[in-house]
């Protein structure tokens, strides 16, 4: 899989995001898909795809536990785009199963609890979205976190068995908001209140200025676990 990383890689360099989901779209005709939980770093990927009406088919977990505004922002982009996002649900009896033996929020009493809800709510939801799926584009950046500045824009994601390409991995934040702005795309109003990551509602809280991007993801747990498993390196 070294080869086909190295290939993508070469075929990507000085492109431009639009550019680079064209291109990728072409090689993974059919296969290719985005994952987007409505950040403002997705909105940019999302408004990429349906600008360009690229051949890219766009996904969202719903967790059963978003904020409002998420559900808002969600609704905005497909009444802005007329475009499908398609969704994908926790399995029913899991999550019965977790509620009945641990309680709505069993997730604050250990990590490992954290991580099942986790599990039940997104990991195998992101399983069935990714089946058939050859390339996942994210809206990843590299300044998100220490554990996302060890990753690369392309690599190979071996517990999904896929090729999983962040198109803009190196843009600062400053060229997020300047992009939004420019082209007016719409984003999730908790941004503006200091949420610059935002998860499920019960798990995610504002910041205070100068604190970590994702100092308010499982506040409650150690800086170095704040990973879902979805993204982990």
């Amino acid at each position: 899989m070294n080869d086909l990383v190295a290939e993508i890689s070469a075929s990507m360099a000085s492109k431009e995001p639009g550019e680079s989901l064209a291109l990728l779209a072409r090689r993974f005709p059919g296969r290719i898909a985005f994952s987007t939980s409505f950040g403002v770093e997705d909105q940019i990927i999302s408004h990429y795809i349906f600008k360009n009406r690229l051949p890219i088919r766009v996904f969202t977990l719903d967790t059963g536990r978003l904020f409002k505004e998420t559900y808002y922002t969600w609704s905005r982009t497909v009444d802005i785009y007329k475009q499908e996002i398609e969704a994908y649900f926790p399995d029913t009896e899991a999550v019965q199963q977790l509620l009945r033996t641990k309680g709505p929020s069993s997730f604050y009493d250990s990590v490992e609890n954290r991580k099942e809800c986790c599990s039940i709510r997104k990991l195998e939801p992101l399983k069935r979205a990714l089946a058939n799926v050859d390339c996942w584009i994210t809206g990843i950046r590299a300044e998100q976190s220490d554990n996302r500045t060890n990753m690369a824009q392309v690599e190979w994601d071996g517990g999904n068995e896929l090729l999983k390409v962040h198109p803009i991995y190196d843009w600062s934040i400053d060229t997020v908001w300047e992009f939004v702005r420019v082209h007016n795309i719409p984003y999730n109003p908790l941004h503006d209140k200091g949420f610059p990551s935002i998860g499920c509602e019960p798990c995610t809280r504002a910041v205070r200025p100068g604190d970590d991007f994702r100092a308010g993801r499982w506040w409650w747990e150690d800086k170095s676990k704040k990973e879902c498993g979805l993204h982990a390196t």
